[in-house]
């Protein structure tokens, strides 16, 4: 199992920010927007909406959480992942 996060943000802001929060997954950088607008979560205003795409092995989408709430939200990722089955 792989987890990523992703940002329009540049790699260096993004490298700061895993920095700063100590994390030890990567936070892939999509300044110029292609690929939130591929995956739908490009609003209006050019900001990306939360969202958490769950992918299985085979590159299929399995599941999305478009309700991120970053208090509960790691909690919230052990709990489908598990209904998954992963």
């Amino acid at each position: 199992m792989r987890y990523v996060a992703a940002s329009v943000d540049t790699p260096q802001v993004n490298a700061r920010f895993a920095e700063s929060l100590g994390v030890g997954y990567p936070i892939l950088s999509d300044p110029g927007k292609t690929v939130a607008r591929a995956y739908g979560v490009l609003g209006a205003s050019g900001f990306p909406s939360r969202w958490t795409f769950f992918i299985g092995s085979d590159g299929r989408i399995l599941d999305i959480d478009k309700r991120v709430t970053a208090s509960s939200h790691g909690r919230e990722i052990v709990a489908k992942l598990t209904e998954l089955g992963i």
